[in-house]
C-alpha cells in the first residue's frame, strides 16, 4: 500500500507530496494523521528549513475524500456525536494551525483543483505558486454546511481583501490562476511542467538566508498580520534583529556579501 504522505529532504529542503493521485489527493483519514504528524514534527527541527508542498499527479488536493467519509457514516446506525464530528473537523483544522505554527517557510505548488480542505492547505503556506490549470475555492458552502471552514475565512481576507474573499466565501465559485494571480493570491503562473522549475529560486533565495533570520522572519509577519499597533510590530523587529546581529550567523553573512559568495551557515 503506497504511503499517503511522501517526504524528501535534500540538503535543508524537504518536498512533501500528498501521494493519492487516484482520489485527487483528497484528504481520507490516513493522509490527514500524516500531515498533521509531519508538520507537528517540524518546531524543533533544525535540518529542514523550507518546505515544498505539493500533490501527486494532476492536482494539489481536492479537500475531503467524500466517497470515503460516506462509505464509513453508512456503517453506523446513527450519525455521530457533535463531539466525535467535532475531534474530526479538529483534526484537520490542527493542520493548518501547525503550518502556520512551524518556523520553516512553506512554498506550495498548486496545479489542478485546489477545493475545500485542499484550498485551505494552500492558503496556509506562506507562498503559492499555480499552474495555469489551477482551480482553486471553498467548496463547503456547496455541500450544505458554511463556507467559512479551516482558516479559509481567516487566510482570504488577509490575502485578497474582504470583498473577494466574501465573494468566494460566500458563493463557493472557483477562482482560476490568472484571476488569483491578479488578486495577489498566487505570485506566479506557470505553465503545467514547469512548477518545479518555478520554485527553484524561491528555495534558493531562502536558503541563502540565514536559518534563525529565516524562521524569525516567518514568526514576525505571523505576529504582525494581527499586531494591535505598529509599535507592536516594530517592538518583534527591533527584537528579531538584534538577536540575528549576535549570532555567528551574521558574521557570516556580512563576509559572504563583502567577499561577493554564497554564505555557508552552520545548521542550527
Amino acid at each position: 500500500m503506497s504511503q499517503p504522505l511522501l517526504i524528501e529532504h535534500d540538503d535543508g529542503v524537504d518536498r512533501v507530496t500528498l501521494n493519492r493521485p487516484e482520489h485527487l489527493n483528497a484528504l481520507d483519514p490516513a493522509l490527514i494523521d500524516a500531515l498533521n504528524h509531519y508538520f507537528h514534527g517540524l518546531q524543533r527541527n533544525r535540518d529542514t528549513r523550507v518546505v515544498v508542498l505539493k500533490g501527486a499527479g494532476k492536482n494539489f488536493c481536492a479537500g475531503l475524500d467524500l466517497k470515503a467519509a460516506m462509505a464509513r457514516r453508512a456503517g453506523q446506525q446513527e450519525p455521530p456525536g457533535v463531539t466525535e464530528s467535532l475531534d474530526s473537523q479538529r483534526r484537520i483544522a490542527d493542520i493548518v494551525m501547525l503550518m502556520r505554527r512551524c518556523p520553516q517557510p512553506i512554498l506550495a505548488l498548486v496545479q489542478g483543483a485546489a477545493a475545500g480542505g485542499g484550498f485551505a492547505l494552500a492558503l496556509a503556506s506562506d507562498i503559492r505558486i499555480a499552474t495555469r490549470s489551477a482551480r482553486m475555492n471553498c467548496a463547503f458552502i456547496k455541500l450544505g454546511l458554511g463556507g467559512c471552514d479551516i482558516g479559509t475565512s481567516y487566510f482570504l481576507p488577509r490575502l485578497v481583501g474582504v470583498s473577494v474573499a466574501s465573494e468566494l466565501i460566500l458563493t463557493g465559485r472557483f477562482i482560476g490562476a490568472e484571476r488569483a494571480l491578479a488578486v495577489g493570491l498566487v505570485s506566479e503562473v506557470v505553465d503545467e511542467d514547469k512548477l518545479d522549475d518555478a520554485a527553484a529560486p524561491y528555495v534558493e533565495a531562502m536558503m541563502t538566508a540565514s536559518p534563525v533570520g529565516l524562521r524569525l522572519s516567518k514568526e514576525c509577519l505571523n505576529m504582525s498580520v494581527d499586531a494591535g499597533s505598529l509599535e507592536a510590530v516594530i517592538a518583534m523587529e527591533d527584537r528579531n534583529q538584534v538577536l540575528c546581529s549576535r549570532s555567528e550567523e551574521f558574521s557570516e553573512g556580512i563576509r559572504a556579501f563583502l567577499e561577493k559568495r554564497k554564505p555557508v551557515y552552520i545548521r542550527r
